[in-house]
């Protein structure tokens, strides 16, 4: 087995990728963040249309989503193998233990909190990703050019009361889930430093806020708007 091989298979190797992939998803969040916001735009669905289409046909972009596809696969797979290793270091618990002391919860949670944001990411790859793929949404002519109205399949999502509240508490999971994946990555990359880390723990607490909160504020706006309020 050569020296990269035992590198990655060893704990501390799995944690440095758990880490990296880690916190290159969180990029891919606020990039994704950034896109949908146009769904807020007055327009009938034409600037979310145009970047969809945008996303869907950029060569650069698809090749960019088999690098996230990959940086998923290794992250969850990690994350899981090391959570299932954890568990099985010590199956008799202690005869006193106070947990709080020493973490929060979230910190002892990552592993249901990742579960619940895993099942949320099929079931919105399969509402979106797999629809605008491969199912036949109305076409829409922008600009002079036939563009897949995706507007109209996420907000048709969105004013279903069960999809929004599972959204919605996928987006909680998500910001608990990075309240603690956030710093933790940083410190399992040894980027520690008393001058610094403070920094990194407030950042971190508002990223795994205002990030699951923008997500979370898309399909609570369509279902106030047009479900409750009309």
């Amino acid at each position: 087995m050569s020296w990269f091989s035992k590198t990655f298979s060893s704990s501390i190797g799995r944690k440095l990728v758990v880490a990296v992939t880690g916190l290159f998803l969180c990029s891919f969040l606020v990039v994704h963040l950034v896109g949908n916001l146009q769904l807020f735009k007055s327009d009938g669905g034409a600037a979310f249309n145009i970047y969809s289409h945008f996303m869907a046909t950029n060569p650069i972009i698809r090749t960019m989503e088999i690098v996230l596809v990959l940086g998923f696969v290794f992250h969850i797979y990690q994350s899981l193998y090391l959570n299932r290793k954890n568990n099985s270091v010590r199956k008799v618990p202690y005869a006193y233990n106070r947990p709080q002391d020493n973490s929060n919860w979230s910190s002892r949670s990552m592993g249901l909190l990742g579960t619940v944001i895993l099942l949320f990411l099929i079931i919105h790859l399969y509402n979106f990703f797999w629809r605008a793929r491969f199912g036949e949404p109305n076409m829409i002519d922008i600009e002079g050019t036939g563009y897949d109205d995706l507007y109209s399949v996420v907000v048709q999502s969105f004013h279903l009361w069960w999809y929004v509240l599972i959204y919605v508490v996928a987006q909680i999971a998500l910001g608990l889930h990075l309240y603690h994946g956030f710093s933790s990555a940083f410190h399992t990359l040894g980027l520690n430093h008393k001058k610094y880390t403070p920094a990194i723990q407030k950042f971190g607490a508002f990223f795994s806020f205002i990030v699951p909160a923008g997500f979370a504020a898309m399909p609570l706006y369509f279902f106030i708007k047009d479900v409750i309020l009309s």
